[in-house]
């Protein structure tokens, strides 16, 4: 338990730097995910930016537009559903599981 207002903003302060860490650690992670047997392929960062997006000389032969746009939203939202639990349960260590509004 803190003792006085001065603890708890160092403590506020201590948890902010962490945060920024985080932050600078998860830009620099990376998350994949594929769709259609490895047609496509997506790399996001751990802030859930799209960083690649590898398309396969089989995804686009039969010219089937609305398959590869599937594929691609599938790879994508798969990678970023992985980063985003990863974020989470990092924000969830520091801040003892307290939710933060973002």
């Amino acid at each position: 338990m803190m003792k006085s207002f001065g603890d708890m903003v160092k403590h506020a302060q201590k948890v902010q730097r962490q945060m920024s860490e985080l932050q600078e650690q998860l830009k620099d992670e990376r998350f994949d995910a594929s769709a259609g047997g490895g047609m496509v392929k997506a790399v996001v960062d751990g802030k859930q930016m799209l960083k690649e997006l590898t398309i396969g000389k089989d995804a686009i032969k039969d010219g089937d537009v609305e398959l590869l746009e599937d594929l691609i939203i599938t790879a994508v939202g798969e990678a970023q559903r992985a980063s985003e639990t990863h974020m989470n349960e990092a924000l969830g260590k520091l801040t003892g599981g307290f939710k933060l509004p973002f």
